[in-house]
């Protein structure tokens, strides 16, 4: 099998599945797209067409994928959150290996049941967290792993959400309203700073974690007085609001294209009167920011006791100036430090020989990929050498190695809708 390409079909014809989907493209000797499933017909034959497969293999849903006679290797599954498990579990039952998209399910209840079923039909089944893939993170993962910092005590993650990521994606979009989209801003964000932490000290697992956070900012008592209900429509304030769909969209139509102009897809190259058009006719991302249906939190803090007495803290704060990742690990020999974007960490340990007490190394990456820095790319080489050996990475996020950043995340949302209570960690069902 490793002398053919591993076949797939698309589940979900969205952004995230064609990013992976894409990998074909480059590396034909490696994946091949055979077939997708989604309910849209235009995104099918655009599926089609991009990866030289015939109409016939064009599904309607999973569901009608799943009778049909197993066609391929693997399914590329980028369903929304809230479709993960419907969709992976007769996709599964048939018999295919599959590349889930993060989170792989929204509750400790839905993790159960597909942890069964994949353990009952031995499924090779990976899970997007591609951070693990990044030069940035693989580089701190080998030298924690070599010894190099000690035993870990201590690990600090904060990620800064930027506030046109935030009014985009977790108040206007798709992921705004946890009755409609089933996950918490926490698992649909953070889940990927959650599981790197988990990486990190692993095998060490989390016993208790607890946790607090709110919807602080974007709420409609905290509406100016003289704004509107839609941006473009009915605003004075269309100029001047940082969060006005005028300044972050229509002056800026190439950001967020897949979110924001998703019902004019279909025109290939659309114009500004297209985009005024669609807001006109009630595109939901045109409406004022302190007036939408959002009810997920803008910012909450996590923390996690460890088995061996290691603490990990995890701080999400919404609304911040530009979109950040840090991570600081401090362990019995030394330290690591460093922030994503700048692909840049620092290295520091103990030495009573100098001055300053420490040495100091400054691991510079001068990393400048594409797709999660880098790390897409990486993370569907890494699941078709799965498919095809087996063998998993040092990365590779087989789903037994998800479950305990799912675990502690479903947890900690239980702890802040509790009050910050602390909340007990059990593995006994995932053994």
């Amino acid at each position: 099998m490793e002398n053919k390409p591993v076949t797939a079909v698309i589940v979900g014809g969205g952004h995230r599945s064609i990013v992976y989907a894409d990998y074909s493209l480059s590396h034909p000797e490696a994946l091949k797209i055979v077939g997708i499933a989604d309910p849209n017909r235009e995104r099918c034959l655009a599926a089609a067409k991009r990866y030289g497969f015939s109409e016939d293999y064009c599904f309607e849903n999973a569901e009608a994928l799943s009778k049909h006679p197993k066609m391929a290797d693997a399914i590329i599954n980028g369903t929304m959150d809230h479709q993960h498990y419907e969709t992976a579990v007769p996709l599964l039952e048939r018999g295919y290996d599959m590349l889930l998209e993060k989170p792989f399910a929204v509750s400790k209840e839905e993790m159960e049941r597909l942890w069964k079923v994949i353990r009952t039909h031995k499924n090779k089944v990976m899970i997007c967290h591609v951070l693990r893939y990044t030069p940035f993170y693989l580089s701190i993962k080998e030298r924690v792993q070599s010894g190099e910092i000690g035993e870990i005590i201590n690990i600090q993650t904060t990620e800064h959400v930027s506030y046109h990521h935030l009014s985009t994606s977790y108040i206007r979009g798709k992921w705004a309203n946890q009755d409609i989209c089933k996950t918490t801003m926490l698992l649909a964000k953070s889940c990927h700073d959650i599981d790197v932490m988990m990486w990190m000290l692993q095998p060490t697992l989390p016993v208790s974690v607890s946790s607090v956070g709110s919807r602080m900012q974007f709420r409609p008592e905290n509406a100016p007085k003289e704004a509107g209900n839609r941006c473009t429509v009915d605003c004075p304030l269309v100029d001047s609001c940082r969060y006005s769909a005028k300044r972050l969209y229509l002056d800026h139509p190439s950001h967020w294209i897949c979110y924001v102009w998703s019902d004019i897809e279909g025109i290939e190259t659309p114009t500004d009167d297209d985009r005024k058009r669609s807001f006109a006719k009630g595109n939901p991302y045109d409406r004022c920011i302190y007036k939408c249906d959002n009810n997920v939190v803008d910012h909450q803090s996590v923390l996690v006791n460890f088995a061996t007495g290691a603490t990990g803290t995890h701080n999400m704060i919404g609304g911040a100036a530009k979109s950040q990742r840090i991570i600081h690990i401090v362990g019995t020999k030394g330290e690591i430090s460093g922030v994503f974007e700048d692909n840049r960490f620092t290295v520091s340990k103990i030495d009573p020989g100098p001055d300053c007490g420490y040495t100091e190394e400054t691991v510079d990456l001068n990393a400048d990929a594409e797709g999660h820095g880098g790390g897409d790319d990486a993370l569907t080489a890494d699941f078709v050498r799965y498919v095809r050996t087996g063998r998993q990475s040092l990365s590779c996020t087989a789903i037994e190695n998800s479950i305990a950043g799912h675990l502690t995340v479903f947890l900690a949302d239980k702890s802040r809708e509790n009050g910050g209570a602390m909340v007990p960690i059990d593995f006994s069902d995932y053994r």
